[in-house]
Order: C-alpha cells, then sequence, then structure tokens
C-alpha cells in the first residue's frame, strides 16, 4: 500500500471542499481498501464521510429514500423493505458475507469496481486501470465476463447485485457537490465501457452520494431477485434477475426485469418486459418473455453457456415472481 493522506469529514461541507480537491471518499470501505492493498487504487488522500447524516430509511409518498450510508445489512432487514420491496432485500442478502453486509454501504455498493481478474492484477495489462493497454480478458480467461454491453475495449461485469434490483425498479441516485445537488437515474448512473472504460460512473469530479431513491407501485411488492453463481455464498453473479410484476385480474399490468452477471452494467431487459405486458401469467407466457432475455448477446470465447443461463434465469424468476 502506498502512503496517503487521511481525513475525517467533520461536515458534509468540509467533505465536498475534500473532493473537490480530489480526495477519495470512504465509509465501510469494503472494497477501496481492498483496491488500495492491491495497489490497483492509489488516493492521495481518502476522506472518511462516516460521520455525515446520510443514514435513514424513510417512507415517501412516492416510494422509499434511503440514505448513502444505511448498511446492506440494515436495508435488507427493515421490515417496509422486506414486504413492499424484497427484490431489494433480496438482492441484498445474496451479496457477501454477512460480515461485509454489516460494514459495506448502499452508497459505496453502487461504487463497486469490477471483479474481473486483469482489472485486480497490476502486473496485467487493463484498459480500465491504464487506458489504452489492452483488454487481456478478450481472448483470455473470460468465462465471467460479460455478453451484454462490452466492447473492444473492456468485458467486464458490474458486480453489485443491489444495482441490479435498483435499475430495475427505476431507481435514483441524489449526488451533492460544491456546485448543488442532482438526481440521476440509476439506469444512467452506470457507463457503458464503450472507448472509455476507465469512466464507469456518471459522476462529476468530488461529488458524493447522499440518498438513493426507489419509486414504489403496485409491482414492487410482488418482485425478488435471483441469483446464480458457482457456490452458495460469497460469490458473485454469473446471471442473476431482479423481477418486479403488477398482475391483476389475470393480466400482467406491469414488469420490471433487470439482470446482472452478464453485463459491463445493471442490464434492464425492455423487450422482455414489453413481452410480458397485457397477457395472462404462465409457463408460456414466462418461456415467451424470457426468450428476449438475451437479445444482443455477444459471448467470448470461454462464457458462451451464459446465453442460456440468462434465458432460463429470467423464465425461472418470472415464474417465481408470477406465482407469488
Amino acid at each position: 500500500m502506498y502512503p496517503f493522506e487521511f481525513t475525517k469529514a467533520g461536515s458534509e461541507r468540509d467533505a465536498l471542499a475534500a473532493g473537490a480537491r480530489g480526495g477519495r471518499y470512504i465509509a465501510g470501505g469494503t472494497t477501496l481498501v481492498d483496491l488500495m492493498r492491491e495497489t490497483v487504487e492509489r488516493p492521495s488522500t481518502v476522506v472518511d464521510i462516516a460521520g455525515l447524516p446520510y443514514g435513514g430509511i424513510i417512507a415517501t409518498p412516492a416510494g422509499l429514500t434511503v440514505g448513502a450510508l444505511v448498511t446492506m445489512t440494515d436495508l435488507a432487514a427493515h421490515p417496509l423493505v422486506r414486504s413492499r420491496f424484497p427484490v431489494v432485500s433480496q438482492a441484498l442478502e445474496l451479496s457477501a458475507s454477512a460480515q461485509l453486509r454489516n460494514m459495506a454501504t448502499v452508497g459505496g455498493n453502487t461504487m463497486q469496481r469490477p471483479r474481473c481478474l486483469y482489472f485486480r492484477d497490476v502486473t496485467s495489462a487493463c484498459n480500465r486501470r491504464d487506458p489504452g493497454s489492452g483488454c487481456p480478458a478478450i481472448g483470455g480467461v473470460n468465462r465471467t465476463m460479460a455478453i451484454l454491453g462490452a466492447s473492444d475495449q473492456c468485458v467486464a461485469t458490474h458486480p453489485s447485485d443491489f444495482s441490479v434490483a435498483l435499475v430495475a425498479l427505476d431507481g435514483v441516485l441524489v449526488l451533492r457537490s460544491t456546485q448543488g445537488t442532482r438526481r440521476v437515474r440509476a439506469a444512467d448512473f452506470f457507463l457503458r465501457p464503450g472507448q472509455t472504460p476507465n469512466l464507469e460512473h456518471n459522476l462529476k469530479p468530488g461529488e458524493l452520494i447522499t440518498a438513493l431513491e426507489i419509486p414504489g407501485g403496485p409491482h414492487t411488492a410482488r418482485s425478488g431477485y435471483l441469483k446464480v453463481r458457482d457456490r452458495q455464498s460469497y460469490e458473485f453473479a454469473l446471471a442473476s434477475a431482479a423481477v418486479a410484476m403488477d398482475i391483476r385480474d389475470g393480466i400482467v399490468h406491469a414488469a420490471r426485469v433487470a439482470v446482472g452477471g452478464v453485463g459491463t452494467v445493471p442490464w434492464r431487459l425492455p423487450a422482455v418486459e414489453a413481452a410480458l405486458v397485457g397477457r395472462r401469467p404462465g409457463a408460456q407466457l414466462w418461456a415467451d418473455a424470457a426468450a428476449h432475455a438475451a437479445d444482443g448477446a455477444n459471448p467470448l470465447s470461454g462464457n458462451g453457456f451464459k446465453v442460456d443461463l440468462l434465458t432460463r434465469t429470467v423464465a425461472r424468476q418470472l415464474a417465481t415472481v408470477g406465482a407469488m
């Protein structure tokens, strides 16, 4: 680990000022500390924001407002989240270990960086770490890499389960800087690699996530998260599906579907959603809709199995949520 300056922000104003000077924010630290130990991240200044007033889980007429410093454990366990937003609770509880969930914050979870072995090995080339150096995963070990949203610069998958649920439910991130406050849809917050894989988020220098807004609706209570992985615990998804549906009078009136483990960002599936709305629930509908899950997929030499796995994962979760 390289030397760095550590400062603890006593107020939001102090934190934003330090961020504007290039400081890196830290709360739970479950991702940043690991990256610093591996020398993937080498910030000159680390700003501890754990004492700022960004806690709280508040029900609003529009849905739910969650402070960015709420831990994953606390959000998952909240009675309102369990009853009205089960997809959020399940996505969080299927993430990492209990010890990490007790420490990690929901704001920090959205900022996770790729788990690509080349990205985390500083002896390897990586366009995210060192733009222009290349992406060895494209022709190398790529079993866990993305089949959706990749480019010739990067094929790493996005690691956050919670962010998949956030995108599915049209969540919004509230961002604060010395210039003021802005709100960004989760679907627009995460950036595909394109030709600039080093730019992972729609986050301006010095900006800080202060809250997350999750809209409510008749679809959120009938929702759930399915995660398929190599082992049952402490493992990242090979494919996952966040599904929420409003089913009334024997008809699907609304559907929200996003997937993880297969895309360079949490991946919304509008074609699947469109295939569901206005039709009667049943095994045939789930199969017909899930057939669109891998539309546009571009598998690599070692991850072609993800096309079928994704389709099956979505079909299974549609059936599970449809039977609730």
